[in-house]
């Protein structure tokens, strides 16, 4: 049996529209001989009624009451609502189509509500669902915990629904439909040039997921390139052809492939100039840190400095307080974002930094930090300089044109 698992975005399932390109990808698949799997999220964005934020808003004024079990029991909902809806949806246009929770379709998860993992896949029901000839509908970014109740995945978590299922049901691929035509190489509202790549990595689109690129959850990325799943990218609105993310050995490709941008950042310097047992000293840092919850990024351990960005959010949210008694005099520079310059290609390759760094000076950027690894540089900028810094990224590297990035 050839299994396709198909996975649709918020926007797709939303209205009338969506919905309608829905129902012809999944005649499309099986036309072709496949026996589609449709994993579904929650239908729409806020202020829609469904959209997760909008169930959330529902017990946002008792957050000192909230208890992750129950949120992630409000949560599981709009992906139910969708998968029900779209079921019906298709069933009135004559396809067979039965809809499934995340704990019926066999996704069994462990660790915390909220942020559960998925620990196995027991897709035994969908399996005599597709031998019966229906088409299994999914409700995504959910499964089963232990005692029996529902834990969510996180955000972005009907990606790795889609995933899991793809390896647990041994698909030939999962395709992963949006409202953008694929993974493009920057964010076009920053960068109009910005053009839709034919095809990427799995280890650049794992980079550009863990950078902030939001086609892909992290997760569902890696899972992929463990198991060699082929995924594609592509829009539920049009006949695009989207992007292939392929398994390919590491060396060769492009120079750079894509342009990451991420804004509402802060950059965070604590200075433990006074502390007399440093290596002690900074391990108490990072355990109260992480004991609050919070998520560092291009950390960099400088002599008697630490230096690191967290989300304005977080500081928002009391991190500020936090950073205040810890005891040491800190630094916190507000309103920063993070561009990140990603290309399997680069590894081994003298003189990238240099271009980065006069296409962000030519181009009027601070440059407040950079890190990098063999295939990414990241650079911390002023927020109100991030289009700015895209563009100029852009074109330092020629990825308004095909085959751009090569040199």
């Amino acid at each position: 049996m050839r299994i396709l698992v198909q996975k649709f975005g918020g926007t797709s399932v939303a209205g009338e529209e969506g919905r309608q390109g829905l129902a012809r990808k999944v005649r499309e698949a099986r036309a072709r001989g496949m026996h589609p799997v449709v994993v579904i999220s929650a239908m729409g964005r806020p202020p829609q009624p469904y959209a997760t934020d909008t169930l959330l808003g529902l017990v946002a004024a008792w957050r000192e009451c909230q208890e992750p079990r129950e949120l992630d029991m409000l949560m599981a909902c709009g992906e139910v609502l969708s998968s029900v809806v779209v079921s019906h949806f298709l069933r009135s246009l004559g396809l067979p189509a039965r809809a499934f929770s995340g704990a019926e379709a066999g996704i069994l998860t462990e660790g915390p509500f909220g942020e559960a993992r998925v620990s196995c896949v027991e897709p035994g029901l969908l399996r005599a669902a597709l031998e019966a000839g229906e088409i299994p509908v999914v409700a995504g970014f959910q499964g089963a915990c232990s005692g029996l109740g529902v834990a969510t995945l996180g955000r972005g978590g009907s990606d790795t629904t889609a995933v899991a299922l793809g390896v647990g049901l041994g698909a030939e691929a999962v395709e992963i439909y949006t409202d953008v035509e694929g993974v493009m190489t920057a964010d076009p509202r920053q960068v109009p040039e910005a053009r839709v790549l034919p095809e990427i990595t799995l280890l650049e689109m794992g980079e550009m997921a863990n950078e902030g690129s939001r086609v892909l959850h992290p997760r569902a990325v890696a899972m992929a390139e463990a198991h060699r799943v082929p995924l594609v990218v592509r829009s539920t609105f049009s006949e695009a052809p989207g992007t292939r993310i392929i398994d390919r050995p590491v060396g060769g490709g492009e120079l750079v492939t894509g342009i990451v941008t991420v804004g509402g950042l802060c950059r965070v310097c604590i200075d433990m100039g006074a502390a007399e047992d440093l290596p002690a000293e900074r391990s108490r840092v990072f355990e109260t840190l992480a004991g609050a919850g919070l998520s560092l990024d291009l950390i960099n351990v400088l002599a008697r400095r630490l230096y690191f960005l967290l989300k304005e959010e977080d500081l928002r949210s009391g991190a500020q307080e936090l950073l205040q008694n810890l005891g040491h005099p800190g630094e916190v520079r507000r309103h920063c974002a993070k561009v990140s310059v990603v290309g399997q290609g680069m590894r081994g390759v003298p003189g990238v930094m240099f271009r980065i760094h006069r296409a962000l000076q030519s181009g009027g950027v601070e440059l407040i930090h950079s890190t990098d690894s063999h295939i990414t540089i990241s650079c911390v900028i002023p927020e109100y300089h991030l289009a700015r810094a895209a563009c100029a990224l852009h074109r330092e590297f020629g990825l308004h044109q095909a085959g751009g990035g090569a040199t």
